[in-house]
């Protein structure tokens, strides 16, 4: 994997995604990470960014498990959430069950409550993003939620970010 320049982790269902994981597939993505590879989590990726036995993580964050953003607590699977950016006025981006980085890396997004919605940091010589919503969600999965943020708009800043993962280029910072 080293020849490559990075590594996306999508999302998904992070406990089964762990599972289907052996802990030297673990140690391997760590191991290449720490040696330079970049990592992207978007979602599920960013769980597994985490450090957690029970859903068998990459640990590629100083040893800090990930939690759900508070809208999971109120029992909100899906939704349009309003993700603040420096620089970027405020967007309506899709989140479905994704988590929130309080306790690693350098915030480049927050939740409406202020909490780590895009997190960047490095692990060893690797180059680490992750990201807790889906930027990249095409307009069939909006069904049933109202966005004040067209698909267009959310796809665009998805590209900054994956650029941003790409050529370890950090996103603007609060």
């Amino acid at each position: 994997m080293r020849k490559y320049r990075l590594l996306i982790i999508p999302g998904g269902n992070f406990i089964e995604m762990g599972k289907n994981l052996t802990p030297a597939a673990t140690a391997r993505v760590r191991n290449v990470v720490k040696h330079g590879l970049n990592y992207l989590g978007i979602c599920a990726g960013g769980f597994l960014a985490g450090n957690s036995g029970y859903y068998n993580g990459f640990n590629l964050a100083s040893g800090v498990c990930f939690g759900f953003y508070a809208a999971e607590n109120q029992g909100i699977h899906k939704a349009a959430v309003a993700i603040a950016t420096p620089g970027v006025p405020t967007q309506d981006q899709y989140w479905g069950d994704g988590p929130q980085f309080t306790g690693w890396g350098a915030v480049a997004g927050k939740y409406p409550d202020r909490t780590p919605a895009i997190v960047q940091g490095t692990c060893g010589n690797g180059w680490v993003t992750l990201v807790g919503f889906h930027a990249e969600a095409p307009e069939g999965w909006r069904t049933g939620v109202k966005f004040n943020t067209p698909a267009s708009k959310d796809n665009t800043y998805a590209g900054v970010v994956f650029r941003s993962a790409l050529n370890r280029t950090p996103l603007p910072h609060y």
